[in-house]
């Protein structure tokens, strides 16, 4: 954050996409049976990553109104409200990483700057790909069908970081100051009105 202070003066746009607790879950394993040590630093992944990285960083965001912090999640707040994520550890990661937008979205907005959690949808990577058992044909584009319906609604990862970033730099675009709920990319048009 030094640099980027020494460097522009301010921060316009901070995605927090840290995380890296894939292989920590015990999928359906209740929380007095998952290893506390694993789960622990699922959350510390997940939540105090985005806590610290917001922490150095937010005080260049406030700078000048119209900043936006994106956090990234996985599933939607509406997805998430009725689904059990298999793991308390990882529900709590997930979840938890959606209303750390809304909060932020609160002490951010006195700023004009805004908050919002996005997910990317059900993301079409190796890893995916082999915890559902779906075949990875070279060259294919579209979404593999899944063993379970739900993991058909696919977003390109490009569309994730694209979406911010032009509605952003629009200037015939106005952000409104707040938050927004946990959206996949496309929702992220709420965000905004016609100037």
């Amino acid at each position: 954050m030094r640099r980027i202070d020494a460097e522009q003066g301010r921060l316009d746009v901070l995605v927090n996409d840290i995380w890296g607790g894939e292989r920590l879950a015990q999928w359906n394993t209740p929380v007095w049976e998952h290893d506390l040590d694993r789960g622990l630093r699922m959350l510390r992944l997940a939540i105090e990553t985005h806590l610290i990285t917001s922490h150095f960083a937010l005080a260049l965001l406030v700078r000048r109104p119209g900043g936006l912090v994106v956090e990234m999640t996985d599933a939607t707040l509406e997805y998430n409200a009725g689904h059990y994520r298999l793991s308390a550890f990882y529900d709590l990661a997930k979840t938890s990483v959606i209303r750390l937008a809304f909060a932020q979205g609160a002490e951010l907005a006195p700023h004009g700057c805004t908050a919002v959690a996005l997910t990317p949808g059900w993301m079409r990577s190796e890893m995916m790909l082999d915890n559902y058992g779906s075949p990875k044909p070279p060259g294919v584009t579209r979404p593999a069908e899944t063993r379970t319906s739900s993991h058909r609604v696919v977003e390109q990862i490009v569309q994730s970081g694209r979406r911010p970033a032009t509605r952003r730099a629009r200037p015939s675009r106005r952000q409104r100051p707040g938050c927004g709920p946990g959206a996949r990319g496309a929702g992220l048009a709420t965000l905004y009105s016609d100037v």
